[in-house]
């Protein structure tokens, strides 16, 4: 059987990182869930292990100012995240007894809380079954049973198609998610799958001598974008620590005035940054 199979695989090659010890809690699940999207495991462990020491509860996170968080949260990119963090703290301390709910539907009413992460939480974190549906996943379901080389858009079949996949036991269904999204991870890869390497008995895609995909997933350009010329912006108030005028932003990205004004737009109306009533910029809550 599927299960039976990727399980018993699962406990011989998981890779050993923190956020799965024993003793870990669920708000410190959460925060290496919203943590680690989009962004690599060997980026996100230690800040991780950073935070869980600085904000081991969330009330500890929500007694600092979002400027701090953002601080902390360094360059692991798309720092919303962090400030839905940050608000995701303050009334998880305020209205559920510091606690991080346990099902579903009260996890996405959580700031910043979206289907992939509410699942993960209440599966890894209280052993819930339900299916947990990320990137890597859906390939492994796309190939192993669709057949295909890759997923097709996101939909609420994915859902449908993990949970058929599920062993009935609660214990048995939140370690065969684990490792569906270990084998999707590290050998059903994007690029260069290992299938010599994988323990499913079955699979779709192999089976049909592995046919080619039309669609190409394109590669995102970094250097000279907005998210690059907001990141720098962002460098500078994470090392100041106090307000700053606009002419010590405007050194940190000189390549493009117009790009530079419009990134630093785009930070205001995300209130990353705030606007002193003297002209100068901070970070969130800092000003």
């Amino acid at each position: 059987m599927i299960d039976a199979a990727l399980r018993h695989w699962y406990r011989d090659v998981a890779r050993d990182l923190p956020w799965r010890r024993y003793g870990v809690t669920a708000w410190q699940i959460l925060m290496s869930e919203i943590m680690l999207q989009q962004t690599p495991v060997a980026r996100v462990e230690p800040i991780w292990l950073e935070w869980v020491t600085r904000w081991p509860v969330p009330s500890a996170m929500a007694a600092d100012s979002p400027g701090e968080v953002l601080r902390a949260w360094g360059k692991l990119g798309y720092p919303r995240r962090a400030l839905r963090l940050h608000e995701c703290a303050g009334i998880i301390a305020r209205e559920h007894g510091d606690i991080v709910p346990s099902d579903v539907d009260t996890l996405l009413t959580l700031p910043g809380i979206g289907e992939y992460t509410a699942r993960a939480v209440a599966c890894f974190a209280y052993g819930a079954r339900v299916p947990v549906v990320d990137t890597n996943v859906r390939r492994v379901v796309a190939r192993a049973v669709l057949g295909q080389a890759v997923p097709g858009a996101p939909s609420r079949r994915d859902l449908a198609d993990v949970e058929a996949l599920l062993p009935a036991k609660k214990a048995a269904a939140a370690e065969f998610s684990a490792a569906l999204m270990e084998l999707g991870a590290t050998v059903c890869t994007a690029r260069s799958p290992r299938c010599q390497d994988c323990p499913l008995p079955r699979c779709a895609w192999r089976e049909a001598g592995r046919p080619d995909s039309a669609q190409r997933q394109r590669t995102q350009r970094y250097e000279g974008t907005d998210r690059q010329a907001r990141g720098r912006l962002l460098d500078v108030l994470r090392s100041a620590h106090h307000p700053v005028p606009k002419a010590q932003l405007d050194v940190a990205w000189t390549r493009d005035p117009a790009q530079r004004d419009r990134a630093l737009d785009s930070l205001l109306v995300d209130g990353l940054v705030e606007q002193t009533d003297n002209g100068l910029f901070a970070l969130a809550g800092e000003a």
